[in-house]
């Protein structure tokens, strides 16, 4: 009898164990964090409307596993999203950009004692997109692409281009001056020279699409995301960098790839002073890093080197009390 007993109290001891275990759940299960701490409260996010397919994504995964914290993504543009992240207490946590902050960016966070830590997330190529019907501009020269797009080429007519292109005139597109995007296009690309007058810009890249697959002459530019949600409209131009046409995609788009000269990183930029305030914002930070390669493929981003989620993840985790 008494080893029956035993064996009952053993078995009890086991059930409760088990299902303490599950309630209790895992890292990112049933409300804990990273510390294991429960969590709660919101997450404000804004920037880039290149990188918000990939934080919108991120964040629907994030509150799949945290249901007690709400991620808000809105997508104002780099530029416009750094002005909501740069103010003392009322900012965002997190800032999407297509671009690195700038020195004034730095300088301002420094004036309000908001400590900035960069997370590169992903890359992303710079996307030369035409109208279906389009069929002589599929592949053009790295010049080619810069002389349509800058004002000092004086490229008016498809014909201005190559002489075998069609006397039409060139209707160019892109994202406007609160994008990242477009000062990566300024200043990466076309090396801080006027774009062509008459350039049509838009905040939105969903207008982009619609203008330029509306446009047998139009020619545009954005991330390759877009693009890649868009083929059943646009087509990609293949761009000669100097070996042969090259199209973008995951495989090519590389910061030391055969798309090298388009390709950029992307970034969102955290308020650490929130992080240390608000266990949700860290957790969100170091929960990103770790899905950063799966989101990425998932969004039209090429993803990052393992070594470079490391470095980031190990600055995150340092972040920890």
């Amino acid at each position: 009898m008494k080893s029956l007993k035993k064996m009952s109290v053993f078995l009890m001891l086991a059930a409760v164990m088990v299902f303490t275990a599950a309630c209790g759940g895992g890292d990112n299960e049933g409300g804990n964090g990273e510390n294991g701490e429960e969590l709660e409260g919101s997450v404000v996010i804004d920037g880039s409307g290149t990188v918000y397919p990939f934080m919108a994504r991120m964040a629907e995964n994030y509150m799949g596993e945290q249901e007690n914290v709400s991620v808000e993504v809105s997508r104002s543009g780099t530029s416009a999203g750094f002005k909501k992240f740069l103010v003392k207490e009322d900012g965002t946590d997190f800032n999407d950009a297509s671009r690195q902050i700038k020195d004034e960016e730095k300088a301002q966070a420094e004036e309000l004692g908001i400590e900035v830590q960069e997370m590169k997330v992903a890359l992303d190529g710079i996307t030369i997109v035409i109208n279906k019907e389009n069929d002589w501009a599929t592949e053009l020269t790295e010049q080619e692409v810069k002389d349509i797009f800058l004002a000092s080429a004086g490229k008016k007519k498809w014909s201005d281009v190559r002489a075998d292109f069609p006397d039409e005139e060139i209707k160019t597109y892109g994202p406007n001056e609160n994008h990242g995007t477009y000062e990566f296009m300024f200043e990466n690309i076309l090396e801080e020279q006027d774009l062509v007058e008459g350039i049509n810009l838009q905040q939105d890249y969903s207008t982009l699409v619609d203008l330029v697959s509306k446009d047998k002459n139009a020619i545009g530019f954005f991330g390759y995301g877009y693009y890649d949600s868009n083929k059943d409209k646009l087509s990609a131009v293949k761009v000669d960098f100097g070996n042969g046409p090259v199209e973008p995609s995951l495989d090519t788009i590389k910061e030391d790839g055969d798309y090298a000269p388009f390709t950029r990183p992307v970034f969102t930029y955290m308020n650490v002073n929130h992080a240390k305030e608000k266990a949700q914002v860290l957790d969100y930070a170091i929960y990103t890093m770790n899905n950063a390669q799966d989101v990425a493929a998932e969004t039209g981003f090429a993803p990052l080197s393992d070594e470079d989620v490391k470095a980031t993840l190990d600055t995150l985790n340092g972040l920890k009390k």
